[in-house]
């Protein structure tokens, strides 16, 4: 039994890997924003954690990590104001890989999105603040000295999980080729905490026909 923590623990991915994690035997701890969503985090046998990580430092966050074995940002502003992007999508998720390094929580995956740092987007693009924080955040993680592991699909769509999934690599698929259900985005994540040769990697991806386990060596 591993223990995990993963933040944003209410998102629609974070919901199905809390469940598939703790159905394998692993404890999870999921940090949450909001009081009211503890029942549902409750319902995956995960532990709720009721914590804002927008208003909380590394120190403070790090005294939350200790003890676990990995942590997973699965967190997000969800679009709306610019400055708020940059303060949960950048900040935020830069001092968790903080925080993580200085609890000795070396085991980091960070959930990001099909093209980040590489898909030059415009200023007056509505999509620019929240790729540019995701960008930088990738990159801080590359080179924190963390066990990282950065997971990337494309467009998530609420399909039920198959267990499989396309690499892309190109980055070249047609925007109605990109989708991957949340359910196997959980997959994908849960199969790269069990891997370490995943370490190191970015994995971009998107729905498919190649087992997950295999498409992850290839």
């Amino acid at each position: 039994m591993r223990s995990i923590v993963i933040i944003g623990g209410h998102g629609k991915v974070a919901l199905h890997l809390a469940r598939q994690l703790t159905e394998r035997g692993d404890r999870v701890t999921s940090l949450i924003r909001n009081p009211d969503h503890q029942s549902d985090v409750a319902d995956t046998g995960a532990t709720p954690v009721v914590l804002d990580v927008e208003q909380t430092d590394a120190e403070s966050l790090a005294t939350v990590l200790g003890g676990h074995d990995a942590v997973v940002w699965s967190a997000g502003a969800g679009g709306g104001a610019p400055e708020r992007t940059k303060a949960v999508d950048r900040d935020a998720a830069m001092a968790s890989m903080d925080a993580a390094a200085r609890a000795g929580v070396f085991r980091y995956v960070m959930v990001s999105y099909r093209g980040a740092g590489r898909d030059e987007v415009p200023a007056d693009n509505p999509f620019h603040t929240y790729a540019e924080a995701k960008a930088t955040a990738d990159a801080h993680l590359r080179s924190s000295g963390l066990q990282w592991t950065i997971v990337a699909p494309g467009a998530l769509s609420l399909d039920p999980g198959r267990g499989s999934i396309t690499r892309d690599r190109d980055n070249d698929r047609a925007l109605d080729e990109i989708s991957v259900g949340r359910e196997d985005v959980a997959s994908v994540i849960t199969a790269v905490l069990e891997d370490e040769t995943t370490v190191g990697n970015t994995y971009e991806f998107v729905g498919g026909n190649t087992p997950i386990a295999e498409a992850l060596r290839g």
